[in-house]
């Protein structure tokens, strides 16, 4: 074998081997940046995610007011939504309505006063907790004479008319007791009933279907 043709040989392997190497250098280049690209997508995914409920925790009115929409901006057009339901919080005083995943509007609320059971010891609402589903009694005003209370814009989701989302408490002259709306958003105090601001009661039993799933929770 001539001196030339091992020169040629060695050239041609020198090349095969920066050929490979640099093969390589450039898969592993591709791989760190598929790698890369996904990170930056998942990062930008959970940045998208958190305006939803950012946005909603902002838009929420301070200071609470029973007179007004819990939050300042406009109610949810339902008509888009396409998997509706609600979500109660007792000890956290707040109604979310979600599409799916979703959080579309968030509403300051009043469930029921916490006693304590005298068998187990436990403090347990007298708001049930669960999943039920809006039923088909809902009107403007109602009045109960045993518990002499009453209030506007009602809606059933539990023993047809006896637990309901609606407004804040009234009198038996249609005034709003303001001792007990100055609770909403803060505290407990209802006979088991939801209790809403006017406003958002009044969407609320206007607005959502019977059959919307509610799910309570302590």
């Amino acid at each position: 074998m001539t001196l030339k043709l091992k020169h040629i040989i060695y050239i041609f392997f020198c090349l095969l081997v920066v050929g490979t190497v640099l093969s390589h250098r450039v898969r592993v280049i591709h791989r760190q940046q598929a790698i890369e690209e996904a990170q930056r997508a998942k990062q930008l995914t959970r940045k998208e995610r958190r305006p939803t409920k950012q946005a909603s925790a902002t838009a929420m009115r301070q200071p609470i007011n029973w007179r007004k929409s819990s939050e300042t901006k406009p109610y949810p057009n339902l008509a888009a939504v396409g998997h509706l339901w609600v979500k109660v919080r007792l000890k956290k005083n707040r109604v979310f309505v979600y599409d799916g995943h979703h959080l579309i509007y968030t509403m300051y609320c009043t469930a029921g006063k916490y006693r304590t059971d005298p068998q187990t010891g436990e403090r347990k609402s007298m708001t049930p907790t669960g999943t039920y589903h809006i039923q088909r009694q809902r009107g403007n005003t109602f009045y109960n004479a045993k518990l002499r209370e009453g209030a506007k814009y009602y809606v059933s989701w539990l023993n047809h008319g006896t637990y309901l989302f609606h407004s804040v408490p009234t009198g038996a002259n249609g005034k709003v007791n303001v001792k007990e709306a100055a609770k909403l958003g803060k505290t407990q105090g209802s006979h088991g009933c939801i209790r809403l601001s006017i406003p958002d009661a009044r969407w609320f039993s206007k607005t959502v279907p019977v059959g919307t799933k509610v799910v309570i929770t302590d």
